[in-house]
């Protein structure tokens, strides 16, 4: 079994240098804690990323450094523009929709109108358990 996964920098070739290098001087996401941020790559799809203690992993999303999810459950993954996008509420498991409801508010993202509906719904359920 090949492991794809690397933080040996003598597994980076020249480009994932580079772009090691660019990671190193972004300014790191809001919501991306600092312990133990370290640089990694994905040998098999050449993506080089920064990871850290709490397993966030921060990536380009055009120039600006944006937090990469994964949901726990269908392990979905994207930047949350694009988890927006590609998935409605409706489709994907209840545990999954919930942690990417909470990150785009955690992350300011202006929800679709499916996720919209979906955040307000849970917000009044919430308050009404509460």
């Amino acid at each position: 079994m090949t492991n794809y996964y690397s933080e040996n920098l003598a597994d980076f070739g020249y480009r994932e240098r580079q772009l090691a290098g660019d990671l190193l001087k972004a300014t790191l996401p809001d919501n991306f804690s600092h312990h133990g941020v370290r640089v990694a790559m994905n040998a098999s799809s050449g993506y080089v990323f920064l990871v850290n203690d709490d397993y966030q992993v921060a990536m380009f999303n055009g120039d600006q450094l944006a937090i990469h999810h994964t949901t726990s459950y269908s392990g979905l993954e994207g930047f949350i523009d694009e988890l927006l996008d590609e998935y409605s509420p409706n489709d994907i498991n209840s545990d999954d929709a919930d942690y990417i409801a909470e990150q785009a508010e955690i992350e300011g993202a202006e929800l679709p109108s499916a996720w919209y509906a979906y955040a307000l719904f849970k917000k009044q359920k919430e308050a009404i358990c509460a």
